[in-house]
């Protein structure tokens, strides 16, 4: 055990397809730690939001980037000292923090701190260009996606109910995310081209996970 190495691993997807909770669930399997790359972008646009600044403003994202103090506290994201892990998951804070995900400003000031967790390895991150810009050499790279409806359903549960949003509305949320995530100029949502995609849309979380430990497996032997 001491002598396996210490992998870098991404899960890449859209929205609602399940990397969260996948993604914990192999950290948690492999004694690895977890890095949830959309929840910083939330954080960004939770700090945007809360400075009236809007998602096009490079020049104000700068200022906004600059004076923000991040941290990963376990499960927790602390935001200039305070815990947001359970205010940055509102329909609002995820179409805010697509639109300033696409900011090249935005993407800048992340990527070194993302990259500097990552130097050690024994990491699983999760977000939309993992193994594309933010790790290309990641030792293993997975894809991870569902279908539209599948997703939906899952942001519902996960909105308590909707959190007001009909599945209707939150399916259309997702399909205006997906064309947003997928089309923008700046590191769009795509597969890697050496990523392995799994379809998780009629797979249970453990399920997943279990393919993607048969993956892992000869990497660390």
């Amino acid at each position: 055990m001491a002598n396996q190495p210490m992998l870098l691993i991404t899960i890449d997807g859209p929205a609602g397809a399940g990397k969260t909770t996948v993604s914990k669930m192999l950290a948690r399997t492999l004694g690895y730690r977890y890095l949830d790359t959309g929840a910083l972008y939330r954080a960004v646009a939770f700090g945007v939001r809360a400075a009236g600044v809007r998602p096009d403003d490079d020049r104000g994202l700068g200022d906004v980037c600059n004076t923000l103090r991040l941290s990963i506290e376990g499960d927790r994201l602390v935001l200039n000292g305070v815990d947001i892990t359970h205010r940055i998951r509102s329909p609002e804070i995820s179409m805010l923090a697509s639109a300033v995900s696409a900011r090249p400003v935005v993407r800048q000031a992340l990527l070194s701190i993302q990259r500097e967790m990552a130097r050690t390895g024994g990491l699983v991150a999760e977000g939309r260009d993992m193994g594309t810009v933010v790790f290309p050499e990641a030792d293993l790279k997975f894809f991870l996606d569902a279908t539209t409806r599948q997703r939906a359903f899952r942001r519902f549960a996960q909105y308590e109910k909707g959190n007001g949003q009909t599945l209707e509305q939150i399916e259309q949320d997702i399909r205006r995310r997906d064309q947003n995530d997928s089309s923008r100029d700046i590191a769009p949502l795509r597969p890697a081209d050496d990523a392995i995609k799994i379809d998780s849309t009629s797979m249970t979380p453990r399920q997943v996970v279990g393919s993607m430990m048969a993956c892992v497996g000869p990497l660390r032997e």
